[in-house]
Order: C-alpha cells, then sequence, then structure tokens
C-alpha cells in the first residue's frame, strides 16, 4: 500500500506530499501505523490511499480514525455507500472509496467540494478512479 498525503495550500499553509510504501503483518500492525501518523494530520488534508483489493487502506484508516477519537468498530470500507463520515476530536472524517467509481464526472456528483475543500480530514481510498 502506498499512502500520499496532500495538504491544501489554499490554507495558506504550506503543500506537502510524501509518499512511503509500507509493508505490515497484520490488521493491528496497519492499525498501529495509522495511530502513528494520526498526529501528523490536520482538518483539511486530503490524504489519498493507493494499494491492491486486501493491502490494508481501510486499516489505516481505521487506525487513524481511532487515534482521533472514533470507535475503531464503526469504521468500514465504504465501497457501497462510496462515504462515510465519522466525528473525530479535531472534527469530521470523511472516508471516501472510489473503487465503484467508472467515471470521474460521477465523484464530482458527489459534491467531491465539501469532502477536498472542507474543514474535514479526507482519506480516498482508489483515487486513481477519480483522477481527472
Amino acid at each position: 500500500m502506498t499512502l500520499q498525503h496532500e495538504e491544501d495550500a489554499a490554507r495558506d499553509r504550506t503543500s506537502a506530499v510524501f509518499s512511503r510504501p509500507r509493508e505490515t503483518a497484520s490488521e493491528a500492525e496497519t492499525q498501529a501505523v495509522g495511530a502513528e501518523l494520526a498526529p501528523r494530520l490536520s482538518p483539511g488534508d486530503v490524504v489519498a490511499l493507493y494499494g491492491d483489493l486486501g493491502a490494508g487502506k481501510t486499516q489505516l484508516v481505521k487506525g487513524i480514525c481511532a487515534a482521533l477519537g472514533v470507535d475503531p468498530t464503526l469504521v468500514s470500507s465504504p465501497t457501497f455507500t462510496i462515504v462515510q463520515e465519522y466525528t473525530g476530536r479535531t472534527g469530521p472524517l470523511y472516508h471516501i472509496d472510489a473503487y465503484r467509481i467508472a467515471d470521474p464526472a460521477e465523484f464530482f456528483e458527489l459534491g467531491y467540494e465539501e469532502y477536498f475543500y472542507g474543514e474535514g480530514l479526507c482519506f480516498v481510498e482508489w483515487p486513481e478512479r477519480v483522477e481527472a
């Protein structure tokens, strides 16, 4: 799995992108990596998660959300709903699974602006499906 993190430069923050493949041996270890990353994230950040099916994208989000005060049992892959919203200590957390999106136009119809340009922290699984 590869994690790509982008801070929104329009928010008067320095734009930052990091990409680092990371291998873990279990769901618990992947969640622990998420917990380690959580303090580095801020409201308004968009985190793009790349990886094959079963790579651990949702487990990483689960670890981040748990570290931010969300009950981890509530965090699941939003494959069928496309977007799950949680409330953490820092505000809203948006978890998007774009796997079923066939055309980027479909994503635009979802009102992605709220997720990408709002005050929440946004995680996108399968971001390559919505890149325009």
